[in-house]
């Protein structure tokens, strides 16, 4: 597809004008450089991590202000003209990882996460809070023309981040994994991904409502950490050796579950810290580290590899990711829910509202 569309010179945007404030204005629609692409925003899920962008208490420097979000799917319609690999009309996602060096030592090794002079939509960089986005064309995701904008915007973050944390959980074909955190945006996908993947899941989180929804996604068991007496043993439980899921993904909020995991995990089994409860810390006995041979790791957002990866499970029909769609003026009810522990699934914004 070419030619040229319309741009207007304004467009609305939740911009962070201070810590914890959020203010729905027109901004000036930005204009892309040399290696960018300016990708109208269709619609842009909404995560946990934007709510810590606009409170501001992750030890990591925002930019301020800043327009927030990182899940975002569009419609390219201006280019810089050393860009190559998309044309204007090309459907494609704006990730957290916006871009990255290219040069490092990381980057070379296809690990750009790690990437020292990493851009973070949303974060350093203004990501998809607003109608029109600039971001480095190199990082984009590329979508089908017939892909559904919404449907596949929460691939963009929260199924690309458990993707990669269930690869890096080494768990196979056959094996069981805890997911803790099951009921919220990441979890209802991160079960999905695990299923297609051939796993056995336990889902962990609070109330019978986020059970159901679990169960629906193809969860084997549930545990209700509201009304367990015992956590760890009913973990262990709910796989047929007794002898607790080889792997497990911390995709919680709260700190209290990066502390019990390496209780019920199974030795020589591998804890994978995702979610990122601001000042909260990981400890764990040594002794029983040791000798049962646990493996604790974090597992950042994925490389561009594991972009397409994720997106491929997606256009398979294997995750249908469950999210409801609000206009982009209504993200402050959003961020209350997510303050109370009531979503279920993800926000998806239709940035048009």
């Amino acid at each position: 597809m070419s030619g040229q569309p319309d741009i207007p010179k304004e467009q609305w945007a939740q911009v962070i004008e201070k810590d914890g404030v959020l203010t729905f204005k027109k901004i000036p629609v930005p204009t892309p450089g040399h290696d960018e692409v300016l990708v109208n925003i269709k619609y842009s899920g909404v995560c946990h991590t934007d709510l810590h962008a606009l409170n501001n208490d992750w030890p990591l420097p925002r930019k301020t202000p800043l327009v927030g979000g990182h899940e975002g799917a569009g419609v390219v319609v201006k280019k810089g003209e050393l860009v190559s690999n998309v044309d204007i009309g090309d459907k494609v996602g704006v990730k957290w990882l916006m871009s990255t060096c290219f040069h490092c030592t990381f980057c070379q090794q296809a690990q750009e996460s790690l990437c020292p002079e990493a851009k973070l939509a949303g974060y350093t960089n203004d990501g998809t809070f607003q109608q029109y986005c600039v971001a480095n064309a190199a990082h984009l995701a590329r979508f089908p023309q017939n892909i559904d904008l919404a449907a596949v915007a929460p691939i963009m973050c929260a199924g690309l981040t458990v993707y990669k944390g269930l690869k890096e959980s080494e768990t196979r074909p056959g094996q069981y994994v805890a997911i803790v955190g099951a009921g919220g945006g990441l979890g209802t996908i991160g079960l999905q991904y695990a299923h297609a993947m051939g796993l056995n899941v336990i889902a962990i989180d609070g109330g019978k409502e986020k059970g159901e929804a679990c169960k629906k996604l193809g969860a084997g068991a549930y545990i209700d950490y509201k009304e367990s007496k015992d956590l760890v043993a009913d973990v262990k439980k709910a796989t047929p050796d007794g002898l607790g899921p080889h792997g497990v993904l911390l995709l919680a909020p709260q700190e209290q579950p990066f502390q019990q995991a390496t209780g019920y995990v199974r030795s020589h089994g591998t804890v994978v810290c995702i979610g990122l409860p601001a000042g909260a810390k990981v400890s764990m006995p040594v002794f029983d580290t040791v000798i049962r041979m646990i493996k604790v790791k974090g597992s950042y957002v994925g490389n561009r590899e594991d972009t397409a990866e994720a997106v491929d499970f997606f256009l398979r029909g294997m995750i249908h990711a469950p999210y409801k769609v609000v206009g982009l003026s209504e993200i402050q009810s959003i961020f209350d829910a997510m303050r109370e522990n009531r979503v279920i699934g993800r926000y998806v914004m239709d940035m048009s509202k």
